[in-house]
């Protein structure tokens, strides 16, 4: 459990278990205490300074650029090739220059470590070149805020309206069981939030204004509504989850 929500997790427990023998004294305390210290010691001081020799770097938050959630940080999942980051910088900027008090948040984007290594529950993060990133919501007054309606920030979605494509409804009916399960993920929600749909279509538009963007992911009834047009814009298909919740976006 441990390598699938972190990559590096079970390796540090394996690690905790060799330098202490089941005789000790308070042993399982001495083996907790000892896997957080190299744990949050690895994670936090050790991998970021590897990463960069492999070709993976950590996204740091900045005035324009921000994790969600802190368990994003804490779990690993906050790495991503050296020119997706440069993207990642330049859509930010943009993003800020246009809505000043608005960060881009980024959601899960890759484990630091091994092309192909899964990202769960993530089909395709697994290369350092995608990312999810948080739409845009508005307070119950109208203003732009950077809080986001779920504590996972998946799982809240805006859901089609009555003339526009269900395509949760279609690829359930094929037997896509697993299309909208991040409903169960939320992990809270706050349901004063509403989707902004000018700041959010703005940050679709950058995306696929940005020469290195490669793919967008949203879902169709999203596409028609925010009428964005740009060939970069696409179905992820029915064996992945629904997408609108967030936006993923990758590059070559």
């Amino acid at each position: 459990m441990l390598t699938v929500l972190t990559q590096i997790g079970g390796i540090i427990y394996i690690i905790s278990l060799l330098f202490f023998r089941e005789n000790t004294s308070k042993y399982n305390i001495k083996r907790l205490v000892f896997f957080f210290v190299f744990y949050g010691f690895t994670t936090f001081l050790i991998v970021p300074n590897i990463t960069p020799l492999l070709g993976r770097v950590k996204i740091d938050d900045n005035q324009n650029l921000k994790a969600h959630h802190i368990f994003t940080k804490i779990c690993n999942r906050n790495y991503t090739t050296v020119q997706m980051k440069t993207v990642l910088q330049e859509v930010s900027t943009k993003l800020k220059v246009e809505f000043k008090n608005i960060k881009l948040i980024y959601l899960d984007a890759n484990f630091p470590f091994f092309d192909g290594f899964p990202l769960l529950p993530h089909l395709s993060h697994n290369d350092g070149k995608k990312i999810d990133l948080s739409f845009i919501y508005e307070d119950t007054n109208g203003h732009l805020t950077n809080l986001k309606p779920a504590n996972s920030g998946y799982g809240v979605f805006e859901e089609p309206l009555q003339n526009e494509l269900h395509q949760t409804n279609i690829c359930k009916q094929k037997g896509y069981w697993q299309y909208d399960f991040t409903k169960y993920i939320t992990f809270g929600a706050n349901i004063n939030l509403k989707l902004s749909t000018k700041a959010t279509k703005r940050l679709i538009e950058i995306l696929s204004e940005n020469k290195a963007v490669h793919k967008i992911f949203i879902e169709p009834h999203l596409k028609s509504r925010f009428q964005v047009q740009s060939s970069k814009i696409r179905f992820h298909g029915c064996k992945a989850v629904r997408h609108d919740d967030h936006i993923h976006f990758q590059i070559l």
